[in-house]
């Protein structure tokens, strides 16, 4: 599957949210400031989810069936919303 740079990132920013939490907790950060940065976390990595899934759907779908699915933001976004 050819992932898209801007997936790759979300990722990363991800990964950077989860060391800002580490350092909170280092720091003695309140439990509602620590869970509300989790909770960002797990809605960054469910929409990544959402975008990985979808966009290896149009690509199997795109490859098996030698066409070009164009216009189809809006359906993704709609996916993506009911994942969560």
């Amino acid at each position: 599957m050819k992932c898209e740079s801007s997936l790759k990132n979300r990722i990363k920013r991800a990964q950077g949210q989860m060391s800002g939490i580490i350092k909170m907790m280092d720091n003695d950060s309140t439990c509602m400031d620590i869970l509300t940065q989790l909770k960002a976390v797990r809605s960054s990595i469910d929409n990544a989810i959402g975008i990985l899934t979808t966009t290896n759907l149009i690509q199997i779908i795109e490859l098996n069936n030698d066409i070009k699915l164009n216009n189809v933001d809006d359906a993704i976004s709609l996916v993506i919303k009911g994942i969560k």
